[in-house]
């Protein structure tokens, strides 16, 4: 699905932007709707991925600019595909929970059954693997993987039942899911610890090459979530989600409030949680092996920072 960038101006630069199609979207459709990307120069154009393997393999490709979603697909291009690509920011806490189906009332309940994944060794799959480590469950021996893509796709492959007994989601497919009658186990930063869910990465050559125009997107970004994190936007921002993403009133209303709750939703300022991301480095660690590495090795925040500046002028 391709979101019309707004009408730019001469000297605007079009910036490709790649994300998931989750409640978490609200600052992008906000920062087009009200001109603050082109404020500052950049015609967003933004599209959803179905998957982050599609998602990693399009950035690898050159098909857009910038990725917006859970960092740790960043460590998967750099580790697994041996793709030079860049952290730049952080985003959000990601409003992960561990949602389990109709008939299962315990993580006992899932011996034998199937957890449902975006990818199978990336992200929001490792974080499920470790809340089901901690609950004397193996991959393989005790349950399988069944990796169908993104959340809305999770969210179908729960609703039609079967092996299929336990996700983790987000906003808005985890208040969708408890609508439809499944519920939560809990919230997996209360699992697992503070998390870097989602944040901004690029090929390294691409912010090199191209350095103000990041600058520019971020200080966009920055701006657009200022806008959305204010309370008294409370109104429009519900009256946006419900637009943009279809969602029900009630929907969009738990979304809002959730997002901007601190540490499980936004990040203010999109500021990269030092803590967070080295919970996820010690996560990926832990669940596919080796040393846990270096965070420098995979973050470039200096765009970020005089990003920041630029709207604190």
């Amino acid at each position: 699905m391709l979101i019309a960038a707004a009408a730019a101006h001469a000297e605007d630069t079009l910036i490709r932007l790649n994300t998931f199609p989750t409640a978490r979207s609200l600052p992008f459709f906000v920062g087009v709707e009200k001109g603050i990307f082109r404020k500052h120069g950049i015609q967003l154009e933004f599209e959803f991925t179905e998957s982050s393997k599609a998602q990693r393999e399009g950035l690898a490709g050159g098909k857009f600019e910038v990725v917006h979603s859970a960092v740790d697909n960043a460590l998967a291009m750099i580790e697994v595909a041996k793709v030079d690509v860049v952290i730049v920011s952080g985003g959000d806490g990601g409003t992960n929970e561990f949602i389990v189906g109709k008939n299962i009332n315990s993580f006992t309940d899932l011996r034998g059954k199937a957890l449902v994944v975006d990818a199978p060794n990336t992200a929001y799959a490792l974080m499920g693997k470790k809340i089901l480590l901690q609950q004397g469950l193996k991959e393989g021996a005790d349950y399988r993987i069944n990796a169908v893509g993104a959340g809305p796709l999770r969210l179908k492959a729960m609703l039609e039942g079967g092996d299929n007994a336990a996700a983790i989601m987000n906003l808005p497919f985890s208040a969708q899911a408890v609508e439809a009658g499944m519920k939560s186990l809990g919230r997996a930063v209360d699992m697992v610890g503070p998390y870097q869910a989602g944040g901004a990465f690029v090929l390294r050559s691409w912010a090199k090459a191209h350095p103000e125009t990041l600058e520019r997107y971020l200080a966009g970004y920055i701006e657009s979530l200022r806008w959305v994190l204010d309370k008294s936007h409370r109104a429009e921002a519900i009256a946006l989600l419900m637009d943009k993403r279809q969602l029900s009133r009630s929907l969009a209303e738990r979304s809002y409030d959730l997002m901007i709750e601190p540490g499980f939703g936004f990040n203010p300022d999109a500021k990269l949680s030092v803590e967070g991301f080295n919970n996820v480095l010690k996560l990926r660690q832990e669940v596919e092996g080796g040393p846990v590495p270096d965070p420098a090795r995979y973050l470039d925040l200096s765009y970020y920072d005089r990003a920041l500046k630029r709207v604190s002028q």
